[in-house]
């Protein structure tokens, strides 16, 4: 679909916004599906002050999600989680996927909430404290996701019984529990194929002592 098409343009696909750097040409939406791609023909200014040459990227739009570390930092044990995951069988890696319970957030939604919602419905459990990590970018060179990293407080004193994931979504999630030095070794020996998961692992690594001693008093 594109703009000559006479079809309204989507609102989670808007044009790209003006910056001095960016010197657009074209920008049409070429799929309109749930996450839409746009075409946009564009130069951009360099270092000196010229123009670049033409370029046509696609944009994946992909609007905000959210990625949850749950941490019980009285037993100091963490709930990773297993999914099925179709992208990564494509690119040959193994499909069953460790990660961290993540999500997409609504529009008009915090991320907070998305973030306290995601966790109850991936693993079954309930955040008693959340401290940010931060926002990142995973994909620049082709979407537009920005992804808001939180810490969660929860209890890991017994693991979790039972699958988690939306059966209206078809979504299973199976909860992995493992000691936080286990996690941390497991991002440092790449047995974490998973790169929001790493990330936040590697955060909470070098925050790890100082945290414990904040949440554990």
């Amino acid at each position: 679909m594109t703009e000559q098409d006479g079809a309204a343009r989507p609102p989670n696909a808007p044009p790209v916004p003006s910056h001095p750097l960016y010197v657009p040409e074209a920008d049409e939406v070429v799929w309109a599906g749930r996450f839409p791609v746009q075409r946009v023909r564009f130069r951009y200014r360099k270092r000196d002050g010229t123009l670049s040459g033409p370029l046509t990227w696609e944009l994946l739009r992909r609007g905000q999600g959210t990625v949850i570390l749950p941490w019980d930092p009285v037993t100091d044990r963490i709930a990773l989680i297993e999914q099925f995951r179709l992208p990564a069988l494509a690119a040959g890696e193994e499909p069953l996927m460790t990660e961290l319970p993540a999500g997409l957030v609504e529009a008009g939604e915090d991320p907070a909430e998305t973030a306290r919602r995601e966790l109850r419905e991936e693993t079954g459990l309930d955040c008693a404290r959340m401290e940010r990590i931060g926002v990142f970018l995973l994909m620049q060179g082709s979407a537009d996701e920005r992804v808001h990293f939180q810490l969660a407080q929860v209890s890991l004193a017994e693991d979790p019984s039972r699958p988690g994931g939306l059966a209206s979504e078809n979504e299973e999630t199976v909860v992995r529990v493992v000691d936080t030095a286990e996690a941390f070794a497991m991002v440092a020996e790449n047995r974490i194929r998973n790169a929001p998961a790493a990330l936040a692992l590697l955060w909470l690594q070098v925050n790890h002592a100082r945290l414990r001693d904040e949440w554990t008093r």
